[in-house]
């Protein structure tokens, strides 16, 4: 098996911390000093390499609602070809949840539903463009067109499962707990870990954190956390990334959650669920602004007999947003998928429903009994 050798701490001046945890990994963990190089073949790292260096003017963009992975994988990779003196943006379909915006370039970001001449352009305009976190065009939302008519090379990096084949290069690993730590073995691999700083090192444990419920689900892959001690390395505080991502609130995002908890949660005992629902005019009233409501889909899966939750949000006439989250072996993935033009992860998926939001409740509650199965005891 080909491996490199990275040296886990830099030189110069460490700190007490960093001191401790050089300490166990030399005496514990003695792999962490090398990398596996398999996560990546030598021929896709060959054909990104020979992209980068014809590419100057570069987009990335991630899929429709972008969470932590999408935004930290997305402004990782965005510092990272920017210190190697590229041209590059940013440019997601539609705005960033509010607890991301401390990570570095976050304010930078193309919004396309804000700039949507501007963000056509860019991808119009782009030697190369990186698609990350997403599998299918679909995910673009509003972006979609742009995309499938840009002619130059794209690159799509994800770990969702059955990528459409309409990316130049495709590294597809589902079996990555997030696109963030698929991101970072490209990096290494690359050769370009070294240009990864602080700063960019906080966006990957963000979209690491972030896509396994701050590591409760899908994180038992040892990797994970090889990858965590060598961004710790670089200087991040995960005690402090952890508090702004989600111990930092509103007060429109407190009062909305405790609302929709005491007067919207209903638990399902016969299938074992739980479902919230938040009409268009209640998140007025609240003063709703994107992620006030990041994290509620999770809290009724404390509630024993509850194995999975769903969260219902009416963004727009017609339209609701659907998260789904689970414990065990629940598969809300295919809940979303076979019914919800969604996907995700086994116990973490969400969708959508074009209709108005009592339909939507209706149409749930007329499948739900198909995923009794999977309950269990």
């Amino acid at each position: 098996m080909e491996r490199a050798n990275i040296t886990l701490f830099p030189r110069g001046r460490v700190t007490m911390n960093q001191k401790k945890l050089r300490t166990f990994v030399f005496h514990f963990c003695p792999g962490v000093l090398s990398m596996d190089n398999s996560i990546i073949d030598g021929s896709t790292a060959t054909r990104i390499h020979s992209l980068l260096y014809k590419a100057e003017k570069i987009v990335i963009t991630c899929h429709v609602s972008p969470d932590g992975d999408a935004i930290g994988s997305s402004l990782a990779l965005s510092q990272v070809l920017k210190a190697m003196g590229k041209h590059v943006h940013v440019v997601t379909p539609d705005t960033p949840p509010r607890p991301l915006m401390f990570l570095k370039d976050a304010d930078r970001i193309v919004v396309a539903s804000r700039w949507t001449d501007k963000a056509r352009t860019l991808i119009k305009s782009a030697d190369l463009i990186f698609c990350l976190d997403f599998n299918s065009l679909a995910r673009l939302d509003r972006l979609a067109d742009a995309m499938r008519e840009a002619e130059c090379p794209k690159v799509m990096i994800d770990h969702h499962l059955e990528p459409e084949d309409w990316a130049t290069v495709i590294i597809s690993r589902p079996d990555m707990s997030s696109t963030c730590v698929l991101l970072y073995h490209l990096l290494v691999r690359l050769g370009f870990e070294s240009r990864l700083d602080k700063d960019g090192a906080e966006c990957i444990y963000t979209g690491m954190m972030t896509d396994t419920g701050h590591f409760t689900y899908n994180s038992n892959d040892p990797d994970i956390y090889i990858v965590i001690a060598r961004l710790m390395s670089k200087g991040i505080d995960k005690n402090e990334i952890y508090r702004r991502v989600f111990n930092t609130h509103s007060l429109s995002s407190i009062r909305i959650s405790s609302y929709a908890l005491y007067r919207k949660m209903q638990i399902l005992p016969e299938h074992k669920a739980a479902l919230i629902t938040l009409t268009g005019d209640e998140l007025k009233e609240f003063g709703y602004e994107k992620g006030d409501t990041e994290g509620l889909v999770n809290v009724p899966l404390s509630i024993p007999g509850v194995v999975y939750s769903v969260f219902m949000r009416e963004d727009e006439p017609d339209y609701v947003k659907i998260s789904t989250r689970s414990v065990g072996e629940f598969p809300v993935n295919k809940l979303c998928e076979r019914y919800f033009s969604g996907g995700g992860h086994l116990n973490a998926a969400g969708g959508e429903y074009h209709g108005s939001l009592s339909q939507a409740v209706s149409f749930y509650l007329s499948v739900a009994a198909e995923f009794d199965s999977y309950i269990g005891d």
